[in-house]
């Protein structure tokens, strides 16, 4: 507990860039413009020392904002809201904290784990120079720095995850077959609470839920806004292929988006939203045959019937699985130590692992989550 207390957060923030952040009042595209540049996230702050930071706004955010309500048929509109306007869509947009550099590590878990999404962190030299400047400080960060001194969680990081209670019921799941849109209020939980959106296929005989990948936001954040468009268009197991290789599903997009009559995000998917006064010129001089249509059908079905949850690569209880396309689900099982789950997330920069259970010659079935947070609430527990 001591070494921990000692360590100040500014021993976490050692080279993070400076976070980039826009005013309430700018758009969603100026942020979209910062996100393309290579910002992770936009802090919503007005760059006063003395404000708070409103919120942080990465590309699933933005995603999530232009598939909700009206915006779905108007994406070109939505993208010209304001920053504000998208955290008030979100209701309950997961809360930024500001800490001290010099406050302590297991301060920065209090907060964590008292309800803040993720922290920001004065850069001290920059405040000293006249530049404010702040930097993220996120889960996987404090994580990280627990697991390079996890010797001193010992007997508890050897402890299996089903020993130490941490699996949580997997609630957060889509069937594939589902549209991709149905999943969008468990995406949102999912931002808020560091985890994703299960892909899953129900078996019949016996009843189970088999893991066919996942939507995570890290995935989405590494898309662009035409992901929108997919998401708007396809079931939940065609968009884990769209992630994976989006020329593979484009024309499916293009064509249910026409018959959908979703002019606009056909529009977003083409040009980006760059240019919303093209919205019914553009999207009316593309057309596809009906013949067409019935093969993006037979192709979205080929595609959700895919086998699920091949197992990959396992190694002591702990292993990657991939339905047929799209985005890789890390898991692990029941028996799996503490230790080991911490170090399958870090390494793939993932916020959770999903738990599955294997029996003889049978797919897994999914049963369960665990979460970085989590596992700092047990390790914070084993200091007390």
């Amino acid at each position: 507990m001591r070494l921990l207390q000692t360590h100040d957060v500014s021993d976490l923030c050692i080279g993070k860039p400076a976070l980039r952040w826009l005013p309430a009042s700018a758009t969603v595209a100026d942020a979209v413009a910062e996100l393309d540049r290579g910002a992770t996230a936009v802090a919503v702050w007005d760059g006063d020392e003395g404000s708070p930071v409103a919120g942080r706004v990465s590309m699933a955010d933005v995603l999530l904002f232009l598939c909700a309500g009206d915006n779905l048929a108007s994406p070109a509109a939505a993208l010209q809201a304001t920053l504000s306007d998208l955290l008030l869509a979100a209701a309950a947009p997961p809360p930024v904290r500001r800490i001290e550099p010099d406050a302590s590590v297991v301060e920065a878990v209090d907060s964590l784990l008292g309800g803040a999404h993720c922290l920001v962190v004065p850069v001290r030299d920059r405040w000293r120079a006249g530049r404010g400047e702040l930097c993220w400080l996120t889960v996987e960060d404090v994580a990280r720095f627990f697991l390079s001194s996890i010797g001193l969680f010992s007997p508890t990081a050897s402890r299996s995850v089903s020993e130490l209670g941490v699996v949580r019921p997997a609630t957060l799941a889509v069937a594939a077959g589902d549209t991709a849109l149905s999943a969008l209020p468990l995406l949102r939980a999912a931002v808020a609470s560091h985890t994703s959106v299960a892909v899953v296929v129900q078996g019949m005989s016996p009843p189970r839920r088999s893991l066919v990948g996942e939507i995570s936001p890290s995935a989405l954040c590494s898309c662009d806004v035409s992901a929108a468009a997919a998401i708007a268009a396809l079931s939940a197991g065609d968009f884990l292929g769209f992630v994976d290789q989006p020329e593979i599903r484009i024309h499916a997009v293009r064509s249910r988006l026409r018959r959908r009559n979703l002019l606009g995000m056909l529009d977003l998917l083409l040009y980006g939203g760059v240019d919303p006064s093209s919205s019914s010129s553009s999207a009316s001089s593309s057309s596809s045959s009906s013949s067409d249509e019935d093969e993006d059908d037979e192709e979205g079905k080929s595609c959700v019937a895919a086998s699920p949850c091949g197992r990959r690569g396992k190694r002591g209880g702990v292993f990657s699985a991939r339905g047929a396309m799209g985005e890789e689900a890390i898991a692990c099982q029941r028996g799996s130590s503490l230790v080991a789950v911490m170090v399958q997330a870090l390494a793939h920069r993932s916020t959770h692992v999903w738990v599955v259970d294997y029996e003889e010659e049978e797919e897994g079935e999914l049963v369960g989550v665990v979460g970085l947070l989590d596992v700092l609430r047990v390790l914070r527990h084993h200091l007390l």
